[in-house]
């Protein structure tokens, strides 16, 4: 509860940022509404006034009813394209400022908070959740005053002209919302089913696009358009049957609004051939000012429902990019003066233990390599020190962008340093073929795996890293491309490195300071490489294991 509250304390606190950002569009855009929901107003009184010329029943002229409709006019003009251009700012400015704010606090999360979190819901809040956002909560704002303004001017027009015709239509009034009760629930029942159906069909398709290379492997596309096929009627279907309600409703609100036209125009009649001071023209104009009033009644509670909801995932993002700024602040470590000391270090992930009492002093300057079984805990090992030490991470992700911004990570460097990383971390030959402002493409798809790794080199290299991490790096790479890349990293002087690896090289081997072996969350042996062979124990099986 006390979680909940704070919650909503921060979400308060965080709207009145945004939109005392936006506050000047916002004005301008909500007075520039009423204007526009009050000339409404003002056109269906003038209609009344000119009809009721014609029939002999208003004291006005032509004239000055066209002076009248001629300034309204020129004022509904300015108020329009004030809204034009402060509407649109509004929205810009409050979803710039939304968007920012989750992205600073999403960025300045610590990598072990990160990790433990699903990615897909920072996508969802940038692009679905945003657009309801913006929909329903900020611009929602000025179709209420345009709601407001409209059901109450309207209301008072009504009461002027005629108090008991005004009753009469409330009570007509009650007909179009009445109808729609019955099969109210099961449009919303249909809607849900869609949208879970939605879902369903998505994942289907997601599923199918990323294992093409397997059906095209087997064989499966029949199988595959039958699936398919299935799940889009099935899918097809499910709408069928919200578009069917969705008519019945609108059939039933049609014809419940007829009868509710007819009513009004047979009471507002008789009102006027008995001598209840009605004339023609506020008859013919009360049945429209009816529609300010039955509108706002209509949609208010969806308004209200839908701005509650975006709420909610306003709340739901404050909750998901909430920091822990005393973890952080444990995880700011300066320069490294006397190495990386694991100190009976043990890890355990549900009800797993991963990592078993370590000990172990990484010496500032010296390459080790860790190897070991699948399962032994050598990348949870590499996490561990990620997690308390922060370097910079050696991802192989590359932004689509140029070759300089994907080694600068968008910084301001030297461009003799950041010439001299590239060399280093052996990218010449691509920069002297491309140069620096060519474009990786998406994901990188301009270079190779090669290329992608030694870009990720080079990053560290421009920032002076003292600790490079890697985890199975090159994995994904043939063995000569792995070798190169491997043994350009362990040509680089004065740093510490920490190597993830499951080939077993001999010339590569000899170049660690000390490998570490590892098997069931334990270090059960270290030494160079000549060592270790020459003790004969699990290090020495598991690489005669990898030459067979």
């Amino acid at each position: 509860m006390k979680k909940e509250i704070e919650i909503q304390r921060i979400r308060k606190r965080y709207l009145k940022e945004i939109v005392c950002q936006s506050r000047k569009w916002l004005v301008m855009a909500g007075i520039a509404m009423l204007i526009l929901s009050i000339y409404n107003i003002v056109i269906s009184w003038l209609l009344q006034t000119i009809i009721d010329i014609v029939s002999g029943d208003s004291s006005m002229t032509i004239l000055q009813v066209g002076i009248i409709a001629m300034i309204t006019f020129l004022i509904f003009i300015a108020a329009y394209v004030i809204y034009r251009v402060a509407r649109p700012k509004y929205l810009y400015q409050a979803m710039l400022c939304y968007k920012q704010k989750i992205f600073c606090k999403m960025i300045d999360k610590n990598l072990s908070s990160f990790r433990k979190e699903n990615t897909s819901q920072y996508l969802s809040m940038y692009t679905n959740d945003a657009k309801m956002i913006e929909m329903y909560y900020f611009d929602s704002v000025l179709e209420m005053i345009d709601l407001t303004v409209s059901f109450v001017g309207a209301l008072l027009l009504m009461l002027w002209y005629s108090p008991i015709l005004t009753v009469f239509g409330l009570i007509l009034s009650v007909l179009p919302i009445a109808a729609s009760f019955p099969i109210a629930n099961k449009m919303a029942e249909a809607e849900r089913k869609v949208s879970d159906g939605n879902g369903e069909f998505v994942s289907i398709v997601r599923d199918i696009l990323q294992r093409f290379p397997v059906i095209k492997s087997f064989q499966a596309e029949k199988e595959m358009k039958k699936n398919f096929f299935r799940e889009n009627e099935r899918m097809e279907h499910l709408k069928y049957q919200s578009r069917y309600i969705e008519e019945s409703i609108n059939l039933w609100g049609t014809a419940a609004s007829v009868m509710m036209r007819l009513g009004i125009f047979l009471i507002g009649a008789w009102m006027s051939v008995s001598g209840y001071g009605v004339t023609p023209g506020i008859v013919l104009v009360f049945l429209q000012l009816m529609n300010y009033v039955i509108s706002p009644i209509e949609r208010i509670q969806s308004i209200l429902a839908k701005r509650k909801a975006a709420i909610g995932l306003i709340e739901k993002m404050l909750v998901s990019v909430q920091i822990n700024q005393e973890q952080m602040k444990e995880n700011k470590i300066g320069m490294l003066k006397k190495g990386i000391s694991l100190k009976d270090v043990s890890v355990s992930i549900g009800n797993k233990n991963v990592l078993h009492h370590l000990n172990f002093e990484f010496e500032i300057g010296k390459k080790y390599a860790v190897v070991g079984s699948s399962g032994a805990g050598k990348s949870t090992l590499i996490n561990t020190i990620m997690d308390g030490f922060s370097p910079v991470q050696q991802s192989v992700f590359v932004f689509r962008d140029t070759i300089r911004n994907n080694i600068t990570l968008f910084k301001e460097f030297d461009e003799e340093k950041v010439k001299k990383a590239a060399d280093q971390a052996g990218l010449r030959e691509l920069i002297d073929k491309r140069g620096l402002n060519d474009s990786c493409g998406e994901n990188g798809n301009k270079l190779s795996g090669g290329e992608r790794q030694r870009i990720a080199i080079a990053r560290a290299l421009l920032r002076g890293s003292q600790v490079l991490l890697l985890d199975e790096a090159t994995a994904a790479l043939d063995n000569q491309t792995s070798y190169a890349v491997i043994d350009a990293v362990l040509s680089m002087k004065e740093m510490t490195e920490i190597i993830v690896t499951h080939r077993l090289e001999e010339k590569l081997l000899y170049q660690y300071d000390e490998i570490l072996v590892m098997h069931a969350g334990e270090i059960v042996e270290k030494g160079t490489f000549q060592e270790l062979m020459q003790k004969k124990g699990f290090f020495y099986s598991l690489y005669v294991v990898s030459k067979e």
